[in-house]
């Protein structure tokens, strides 16, 4: 803060000032990120004078650090900072919060080295991961983070807290005034009160409780090492491996991968799904299609019936098995499925996609043809 100011021409008492605001034994909170509305850098603006009363309170001082920058043409972001500058200006403000315009990689690794608590507010879903908040981890810092991204798969009560209900609202004001209130109460009744909550020999046990739960449970699933070797194991060396494979005996299967592609090319276009017909088997629902292949291999697509997942969860895909050919009609096959009847039958829909050993899909053919 004072190398900021003294690059702007502040006198040399602001800049000495500058050095000398923030108390090492204050609670610090951290909030630091590109200024987009979707983030919403400014939920805990929503009640200022809340804000000031939070902050200046002299038995449990807060002080926070705000970094980030705004896209150069997002004047919406910008305005978002401008209203955070004007807040800190004000004299009973500014001993406790400060504004650190220059935000990048040096700063931040400063930053989750000296904050206590780093705080996220995006508006769900729209987090993509939240990574400032995993490097927090490692330094000790506690995530008090809106349910979503990582934090969504990371919180539990011991490690940190949560806001939000898990659930999308849109860009709703009412359910931003409700999240701000929420927030107000996290730091009021639970994350300031547990910071000075000392025992006799002025350690705060629950607070360091749940800073070595979220360093022991958190820091080996989010972390670099996780994602190198995840990504080792579950992708380059499985390609690598199907690269040997493919280029072994001169390319014998990359040639046989070529010609299958050139086959859909050529044959995809003439391929159809008649009508579904839906019956019982047990307690099961019996599912037949007739497909239309024509001069395309059966053994090169794959038959399925679909159905989008329910709360969330993955889409249900359950292949469809050639039960016989259709008399009298050259490349045209009936396939059946037996599903669970937890579901309406129109919940399902037949579909092809193409199916070769050792082939990704849809990564390396995307085609799909569905029932009309």
């Amino acid at each position: 803060m004072s190398r900021q100011l003294a690059a702007t021409g502040a006198s040399e008492e602001a800049v000495d000032e500058a050095k000398h605001l923030f108390d090492p034994k204050a609670l610090t909170l951290g909030f630091a990120r590109r200024f987009a509305t979707y983030k919403r850098p400014n939920l805990l603006l929503h009640d200022p004078e809340r804000l000031l009363r939070l902050v200046t309170n002299p038995e449990r001082p807060v002080q926070i650090v705000i970094a980030g920058k705004a896209h150069p043409e997002d004047q919406a972001g910008q305005a978002l900072i401008h209203e955070w500058i004007s807040f800190i200006r004000q004299p009973a403000t500014r001993p406790h919060i400060v504004f650190l315009s220059d935000y990048d990689m040096l700063l931040s690794e400063r930053l989750v080295q000296g904050v206590d608590v780093w705080i996220n507010t995006p508006r769900r879903p729209w987090e993509a991961s939240g990574t400032s908040g995993m490097k927090v981890l490692v330094n000790g810092g506690i995530n008090l983070s809106e349910l979503d991204g990582w934090w969504a798969e990371a919180y539990t009560p011991e490690v940190g807290w949560a806001l939000g209900d898990g659930r999308e609202h849109g860009d709703d004001p009412a359910w931003d005034a409700v999240e701000a209130d929420a927030l107000y109460d996290l730091l009021e009744q639970q994350v300031i009160p547990e910071f000075y909550g000392r025992d006799p020999r002025g350690i705060p046990a629950k607070w360091v409780n749940r800073m070595r739960e979220s360093m022991a449970r958190l820091t080996p699933r989010f972390s670099a090492g996780r994602t190198v070797r995840e990504y080792t194991e579950e992708h380059y060396l499985p390609a690598a491996a199907e690269y040997r494979a493919r280029a072994a005996d001169k390319g014998a299967v990359g040639r046989q991968i070529v010609d299958w592609q050139h086959g859909l090319d050529e044959k995809w276009a003439a391929l159809s799904l008649g009508e579904v017909k839906v019956g019982t088997r047990g307690d099961k629902l019996a599912f037949e299609v007739e497909v239309w292949l024509g001069d395309l291999d059966p053994y090169s697509v794959r038959i399925e019936l679909y159905a989008d997942g329910l709360d969330g969860a993955a889409p249900v895909r359950h292949e469809m098995k050639r039960s016989r050919r259709q008399a009298g009609t050259a490349g045209s096959f009936v396939y059946s499925a037996d599903v669970s009847a937890g579901r309406s039958p129109a919940d399902y829909t037949p579909r092809v996609i193409p199916h070769h050993a050792g082939v990704s899909i849809p990564l390396e053919d995307s085609r799909i043809r569905w029932q009309r």
